[in-house]
Formats: structure tokens, C-alpha cells, sequence
């Protein structure tokens, strides 16, 4: 499938062709096409392939000095020629994953404003309340099936960036296409600008976003009903998916809205997908069952509960209760364990509190070389799997793996915190302070590492490999919903396809060097799911995976 069928039917010609980033195929034009769309003359000689097109965007982007010069670059290619965009992308996508997104991306937001070439997506700022339908309409392509919105108020571990933050769901949507073939003439990236906490910004004078302090809640969740419902009216068939905002903001209008309109929370639910997804493959190696386990999480914020709810739901149809499941998962933020004692407990961590005493508070400032309260923690819970999504980087020590490693013979620590400062540890130190017991997994790639002559493989427990998946699945069989099940269902499907192979060798997660074949694998699963559930709109195939397969965007000039 080919993105230009859901553009105008005016085809430009010319140098208006030429600046068209769908249509144009730069020196790929055949003697044919220039002359008939009037471009003689405004193109070289030599009539190209797309492959020989791409080799000379490989050496450049080989000679650019930083990974970030190369994003600058590839986001250029982008708005000159989408097709070979994605055609390089997709070419070699562990390699350009990294480049267009976690950890590269992070660089890219925080110089935003001042690296900005041209408008991309679209940007509703509050001062729209009361219009925000008539401005969505302003976009060109009418079939929206997916739109990523973010406020820019927590992304990755950099805090509130406010329009900053709109490099997130420009790259979010890029992987849809990229990892899962979703076309991307569908997607709509989307800064939902509601101004920024970050007073730096605020005095930048080449920040982008409203100057002013975010809203109440209330004003807020006025704002949200409205984006909301408007895109029900300009774009109906539309999943929402909710990217990066306040914890507290995520959880509440995710809850809100999930079982109201399509939509889903990615830091909550993907997240959650992508860690059940290696915490399955683990215990496959251990043969050890998911009920048995006891969790503790550094951190309890959106993310931490997202991956724990939904590790409740997995316990559960494992047999367990719910009251039983949540006592499993014990948290571990600032304020030291999260027990039921505590004043002022927020909302969404009081399923998780245990009836213990208040510990002391965890001043991540202060560590050093052995997290002593995190430590005793370990000692009175004694977790199997330990996971960090607490965005302090180095708060898995020496002291805290090693008393993991003496709790268990072969200790899971997720260390899931990005970009790679905020790493709870790194992969090195994990496999050597272990002594090669460990099985980790980080939010970014980190190299492979050599421990007593074994080489071992890192996971990257990133959502690319669960997001752009349910996405396909959503874009092919149009459910009404989406529901925990759904993620759960992918979480399995990634987990099956890490092969007895891949396992001895410690991996966690599928080779990312042929991520396509692996997400349509999981959307082809989750799409089975959605009509066997009933979720599904669309009429159902007699061969799911081959109607898939059909949908499938492929870089290509042949349309």
C-alpha cells in the first residue's frame, strides 16, 4: 500500500511535485514522468533506482559527525521524499531505531525550538477551546486512523518540555510505519499545548509552546473532553493514543476514557505489554511461572503502575486472586516503601500498598555505592524480578544486584528508565556485579557485554516492539475499544517468537533486524484476538495474516 491514496486526487507537477514529500521521487522520475508532469530540466540527467538513491543517503548520513546530525538529516529526507525515507528506515531498522528515536530523540527534543525546520503534524493549543474541531479539519488528509498526542509534560526522564515534546509523536508515528507498515498518510502526530512548568523554557526565546504555566485539572480535563470529542466528529475511525503526559494526568484520563472511545495510554499500557512481554521470555529460561513471582519497583509513577496492573491481570488469569496478585508487587519510591500508613497516598498507588511500616524516604540525590534503603527493601520482600522505572540513574548499585543475586540464582532486573543516564544500571554492571547470573533488560540498547568469557545480549524492553503492533492490528480490524486483554495478547505473541535459540543466549526480546516480520506476527494475534472477542468492526477474513499482509505500507515508486 502506497501513502498517497489518502491525499487530494490534484496531482502537482513541476517543481510544486518536486516539493510534494509523498509524490516526489526525486531523480527517480523516469524520462517519461519529467516530461509529462513538466519537470525537464529541473532534475539531473541519470534516471535512478530507489536502491541507488538510498546508497547515497547512506554515505552521507555514514559522514555525519553525531547521531543527532543524522536525525536532523533523516527528519530532512522526510520532508523531501517519504518513500525513500521510510525505504532507508526500513532497510535497516535496529540500526536507524536508535537514530530516530530512544535515545537520540531525547537530544532532538530538548534543542526543539532551536533545530525547528518546518511544521509537522498539527499543534492545538488551549487558546482553541470552543474551535479545536475547526482546526483539526484544517488538516489535509481526511482518514486519520491514528493520532499520537502529547503535552510534553514527561518525556522519557527529561520532565516537562512542554511543545518541546512534539519530536515524541513525530518519531512515535514514524515506527508505526517503520517497524509495523502501517501507512503513514494515517497517522497524525499532535502537540496538545497546554504551556509548560519548565520556567527555562518559558524564558527561552526560541521556545515554540505558550509561555504560561499548565492549567488546573479541571481546566484541563475541559480541554481533553473537548480534543477528545472532536475527534470523534473530524475523524472517527480514529485510535487515540496518549503519549507522554503527567503521570497523574495519564492515569486519570486514560481511566476516564478507555472504555468510552479508542484510545490507549502507551507509557501505561504499552509499557506494561513490552515488560510482560520480557518477563515471560525470563521465566520460559527459568521455567519458573509468572504466579510465583514477587516483583518490587523502584518508582510508582504512571509507568510503574501501568506495568503492575497489568502484571496483576496476567497473575490472574494464571489463577491467582487479585488480592493475592497484589501482594506480589511491592513499590518503592521516594518516600520509601509504599504502605498503606502513609499520609496522603495517592489514588492509584493504594492497590499496591502493603500493610508494613513506613520506611525511611530514598533520597536519590544522595546515592553512592550502596542504596542501604533500598537494600533492606530487597531483604524483608525478597523479590524474584526487580524493576526500575524511577528515572534515577545508577540507583541499582553494586550492593542492590548483589543482594538480588544472593536472593536468587538467577535474579530478572529490569532496568527501564531512559534516556541512558537515567538507567537504574547499566547493562555492564548488571551482568558483572552479578557475576553473569542476571537476566536484564534496559529501556535502551546497551551493547553486549563479556563476563568470564560468555558474551551476553541485553534486552531493550522498549514499546516499539508492542505499540506499532497494536496499532496494525487497530488500523485492520477497526475495534471499538481497546482493553488490558489486548496487551496481555501481545505481550504473549512477542514473548513466542523468542526462539529456544535466542533464549540460551539470553535474549529477552526478538532481534529488532527484522522487526516487521515480528510485529505483523503480533498484530496478527492481536487482531484474532479483536474478533474473537468481538472487539473487531471489520468483517473477518478468511486468512488474517495474508489480509494483513495486504494493508501493509511498503516503500515503493511503483504506484
Amino acid at each position: 500500500m502506497n501513502s498517497s491514496s489518502n491525499v487530494s486526487t490534484l496531482v502537482p507537477t513541476g517543481m510544486s511535485l518536486l516539493n510534494d514529500h509523498v509524490r516526489n521521487h526525486g531523480t527517480a522520475f523516469t524520462l517519461e514522468q519529467r516530461r509529462a508532469d513538466h519537470l525537464e530540466g529541473l532534475l539531473p540527467h541519470s534516471v535512478e533506482t530507489l536502491s541507488r538513491q538510498a546508497e547515497r543517503v547512506l554515505k552521507n548520513l555514514e559522514a555525519e559527525p553525531t547521531d543527532l546530525a543524522r536525525y536532523l538529516s533523516l527528519i530532512a529526507l522526510s520532508d523531501q521524499n517519504e518513500t525513500l525515507f521510510y525505504f532507508v528506515v526500513m532497510s535497516d531498522p535496529a540500526h536507524f531505531i536508535p537514530i530516530l528515536y530512544d535515545p537520540t530523540i531525547a537530544d532532538a527534543c530538548l534543542a526543539y525550538g532551536h533545530i525547528y525546520r518546518r511544521p509537522r503534524g498539527m499543534y492545538i493549543s488551549r487558546d482553541m477551546k470552543g474551535r479545536m474541531a475547526e482546526v483539526l479539519r484544517n488538516w489535509p488528509i481526511r482518514d486519520v486512523r491514528i493520532i499520537c498526542v502529547s503535552t510534553g509534560g514527561r518525556i522519557l526522564g527529561l520532565g516537562d518540555i512542554g511543545a518541546n515534546g512534539m519530536g515524541i509523536p513525530i518519531g512515535k508515528l514514524q515506527l508505526y510505519t517503520a517497524c509495523a507498515g502501517v501507512p503513514p498518510d494515517c497517522l497524525l502526530p499532535v502537540l496538545f499545548d497546554i504551556g509548560t512548568t519548565n520556567a527555562s523554557l518559558r524564558a527561552d526565546p526560541l521556545y515554540l509552546g505558550m509561555r504560561e504555566a499548565p492549567p488546573s485539572e479541571q481546566a484541563l480535563d475541559e480541554l481533553v473532553e473537548e480534543f477528545v470529542q472532536a475527534v470523534q466528529t473530524v475523524f472517527p475511525q480514529c485510535l487515540i493514543h496518549f503519549e507522554d503526559w503527567k503521570g497523574t494526568d495519564a492515569m486519570r484520563i486514560l481511566k476516564r476514557y478507555a472504555d468510552k472511545v479508542l484510545c490507549h495510554n502507551d507509557d501505561i499500557q504499552g509499557t506494561g505489554s513490552i515488560v510482560l512481554a520480557g518477563l515471560t521470555t525470563a521465566l520460559q529460561i527459568l521455567e519458573a511461572p509468572l504466579a510465583d513471582q514477587r516483583i518490587m519497583f523502584l518508582g510508582a509513577g504512571s509507568a510503574a503502575i501501568g506495568i503492575a496492573n497489568l502484571i496483576v491481570s496476567a497473575m490472574q488469569a494464571k489463577g491467582l486472586s487479585k488480592t493475592d496478585a497484589l501482594s506480589r508487587i511491592q513499590m518503592f519510591d521516594t518516600q520509601g516503601l509504599v504502605v498503606k500508613s502513609r499520609a496522603g497516598l495517592a489514588p492509584q498507588k493504594a492497590g499496591f500498598a502493603h500493610d508494613a511500616p513506613a520506611t525511611e524516604r530514598f533520597d536519590p540525590a544522595s546515592i553512592q555505592s550502596e542504596s542501604p534503603q533500598i537494600v533492606a527493601a530487597l531483604e524483608t520482600f525478597k523479590p524474584t524480578i526487580l524493576i526500575g522505572v524511577s528515572t534515577k540513574g545508577g540507583a541499582f548499585t553494586r550492593e542492590v544486584v548483589k543482594e538480588m543475586s544472593r536472593l536468587n540464582r538467577r535474579p530478572i532486573i529490569f532496568s527501564l528508565s531512559n534516556p541512558t543516564t537515567k538507567a537504574e544500571c547499566n547493562a555492564e554492571d548488571a551482568y558483572t556485579w552479578s557475576g553473569g547470573t542476571a537476566l536484564y533488560a534496559a529501556g535502551v540498547q546497551f551493547p553486549d557485554v563479556t563476563v568470564g568469557g560468555k558474551t551476553f545480549h541485553p534486552g531493550q524492553a522498549n514499546n516499539f516492539y508492542i505499540y506499532p503492533a497494536i496499532g496494525l492490528a487497530t488500523f485492520a480490524a477497526r475495534p471499538k475499544l481497546l482493553n488490558d486483554a489486548c496487551f496481555i495478547v501481545a505481550a504473549q505473541a512477542m514473548a513466542d517468537q523468542v526462539d529456544s535459540d535466542l533464549r540460551d543466549a539470553g535474549r529477552l526480546f526478538p532481534t529488532q533486524s527484522n522487526i516487521l516480520e515480528t510485529e505483523v506476527t503480533t498484530a496478527t494475534r492481536v487482531a484474532e484476538f479483536m474478533f474473537d472477542s468481538g472487539l473487531a468492526q471489520a468483517t473477518r477474513p478468511a486468512d488474517i495474516r495474508a489480509w494483513i499482509e495486504g494493508m501493509l505500507y511498503r516503500p515503493s515508486y511503483a504506484n
